[in-house]
């Protein structure tokens, strides 16, 4: 028991004289070297806030926004007009081409069932009552089935030419975006290429 208060005690000595010590120390240092102590700590920490806030993510819209900033509003509202027309094309066209989508299984088959039941007429209301472009290029061969094999062929040549090309609507004008936008860039590296020698024979130094 007599050990353990011993090393206790010896203990507590300790502590007090390194207390002591650093509060000596603290008084006795100058106030020039205390306040480059100060100036330092606050400066690491400074430095360890911007370093953190230099590492954290930033989100693809920010990144575009500080994109679009430095190319300047000018040109890149040319490169922005463009993404907005090409994804409103694109879009129309979804829409347009999931709309006139068609079970040609089921199609065939009930107008199958329609001949063999009511007649060209009952195939013909079939397809009538069915969206798409395929129930249209089906109702015009029924349509000239009475004018022979080779005039509903032809009718259904034809109009399939016809629905060809209102599905193929405005495709033009997607390829034409995707091939404008990285001329846009390229168009734009050189804008800057030009402006940065410019600036360089206007400061008079090349190197």
């Amino acid at each position: 028991m007599k050990k353990l208060f011993s090393i206790m005690a010896i203990a507590a000595m300790v502590f007090a004289g390194t207390s002591n010590v650093n509060a000596a120390t603290a008084q006795t240092m100058p106030s020039s070297a205390q306040s480059l102590v100060t100036a330092a700590t606050v400066t690491f920490v400074q430095d360890e806030e911007a370093v953190a806030s230099e590492e954290e993510p930033r989100g693809w819209h920010q990144e575009l926004k500080q994109r679009f900033i430095e190319g300047g509003p000018a040109f890149m509202g040319i490169v922005l007009l463009c993404l907005i027309l090409g994804l409103a094309i694109a879009i129309e066209r979804i829409i347009y081409l999931n709309l006139s989508t068609t079970n040609t299984q089921k199609l065939a088959a009930n107008v199958e069932d329609a001949l063999n039941s009511g007649g060209v007429e009952s195939a013909k209301e079939v397809c009538r009552n069915t969206k798409g472009p395929v129930a249209s290029i089906y109702y015009q061969g029924l349509d000239r089935a009475d004018e022979g094999v080779e005039a509903a062929e032809k009718a259904v040549v034809a109009y399939g030419g016809v629905q060809m090309g209102q599905l193929e609507k405005n495709v033009s004008w997607i390829s034409l975006f995707i091939a404008l936008a990285p001329m846009l860039g390229f168009m734009g590296t050189v804008i800057g290429m030009i402006q940065a020698f410019d600036k360089i024979e206007a400061a008079g130094d090349m190197q």
